[in-house]
């Protein structure tokens, strides 16, 4: 015998069919459509992450001469993918960094729709336009920024969290000063320990898998606390460092043993080709962290209007499809491979000269400033955190080694990044709306 389900579950789901159905009957677009529009605007947002973020974490590598330009892409087209598409997440916030109730759009599901392709066609554009610049700008926010337009136009001033942007602004000055900071000692350290001894390239052999322990532990870090969850692996804060510790452990005896393999070749080309094995280690491991994390500014947005066209509902939060994280992790690789010549060129020679032991200890603050920031809950941006410590090594061999005019370049266009955001943002609002007759 069949057991009927209760009435009042039956009205239930049937009020809920209801509401959906209408929902759908009132969308400006078929909901394919929209989807396919969705999909476009975050590979276009994607790409311009891969031309600028990744560019600029490839930047320090690629300018100290660790690796080529062609070897940057293979490795990013390889660990970005692979940290998008494996960690990318299967829950990622779709408006990004509390700048705005996603509440205040319930009802108005084609509003939501045309101010989340307008945020995205925003961001990437002035991406786009800062990448063909040299300038490396930060992506989230570039899409920070693109949300506040949003709001603003929508919704009006009141609704934006002015107090949440007030601290992201607080991070152009904190984040490069502690990252630059942390990267002058961590060069002073390896002058001391490696560079000035009167045998360097053994006392890199001896000392470098020391530093690698320590580059592994950071990226560890960020890989087990915001990585491994996505994948079906949470962890508590005692595992995180139980697997944090046991990587670094393999990472110091590979080191080890990468460098006594070569210690004939090191004696051969100097001691900074020591320090360049290590950054090979680091560049694919920070390709991959970047990778997991960074690619939700592309999709964050493009799965909230997924979600709206294929199940009606407005929400703080989206389950990513395999297919969204596919085109976040492609849009990504092609973005770097097409324009992220000019912001690594910026990064790696225009601010200062950099060598492989000075990149190694750009990359290495850098790494731990995020990682801080990650545990404080501190909005940064991994751009001006690698900035700053890029100027950081460059101050440890003294002011006139570094380029003060692509500095104050720079700092412009992170000062121009969320009005740049908002005001493209408002500029395609205008545009959709008239075009799709919202």
């Amino acid at each position: 015998m069949i057991r009927r389900p209760p009435r009042s579950t039956l009205s239930s789901s049937s009020a809920a069919s209801d509401v959906y159905k209408r929902q759908m009957e009132n969308l400006f677009l078929d909901p394919t459509i929209i989807l396919l529009i969705a999909a476009f605007a975050g590979f276009f947002m994607a790409f311009g992450i891969g031309a600028n973020d990744v560019a600029n974490a490839m930047g320090t590598s690629v300018g100290s001469k660790a690796i080529t330009f062609r070897q940057a892409i293979f490795i990013a087209a390889i660990f970005e993918f692979l940290g998008a598409y494996l960690a990318g997440g299967e829950v990622t916030s779709t408006i990004r960094k509390g700048i705005v109730s996603p509440d205040l759009y319930i009802g108005q599901e084609n509003i939501f729709i045309i101010g989340m392709m307008s945020a995205l066609f925003a961001a990437a554009t002035w991406l786009l336009i800062a990448s063909s610049k040299g300038w490396p700008v930060s992506t989230t926010h570039s899409i920070v920024g693109s949300i506040v337009g949003f709001v603003i136009i929508s919704m009006g001033f009141t609704a934006v969290s002015w107090g949440k942007v007030g601290t992201i602004a607080a991070s152009w000055v904190v984040s490069p000063a502690v990252s630059g900071t942390m990267a002058f000692l961590i060069f002073l350290s390896a002058k001391k320990l490696i560079l000035d001894r009167r045998d360097p390239e053994q006392a890199a052999v001896s000392l470098i898998p020391f530093y690698g322990f320590f580059v592994a532990v950071i990226i560890g870090l960020v890989t087990a606390r915001k990585g491994l969850k996505h994948v079906g692996l949470p962890l508590t804060d005692n595992e995180v460092v139980l697997v944090t510790i046991g990587f670094g452990v393999v990472v110091t005896i590979i080191t080890a043993i990468l460098l006594n393999l070569n210690k004939n070749k090191i004696r051969e080309y100097g001691v900074e080709s020591a320090f360049a094995i290590l950054m090979i280690v680091t560049a694919s491991a920070m390709a991959f962290a970047h990778g997991s994390n960074d690619v939700a500014n592309a999709i964050g947005p493009m799965s909230a209007i997924i979600s709206v066209a294929s199940e009606g509902a407005i929400g703080a939060k989206a389950a990513v499809n395999p297919w969204v994280l596919l085109i976040g992790g492609i849009g990504i690789v092609f973005g770097l491979a097409m324009l992220g010549g000019r912001v690594i060129k910026t990064v790696g020679s225009k601010i200062t000269h950099l060598t492989p032991s000075l990149g190694f200890s750009a990359e290495m603050a850098a790494a731990s400033t995020v990682v801080a920031a990650t545990y404080i809950g501190f909005p940064i941006s991994t751009t001006h955190t690698l900035v700053g410590a890029v100027i950081g090594v460059g101050l440890a061999k003294g002011v006139s080694h570094l380029d003060l005019g692509s500095i104050g370049r720079i700092v412009l266009s992170w000062v121009v990044t969320i009005p740049a955001g908002a005001s493209l943002t408002i500029l395609f609002y205008f545009i959709l709306k008239t075009v799709f007759g919202v």
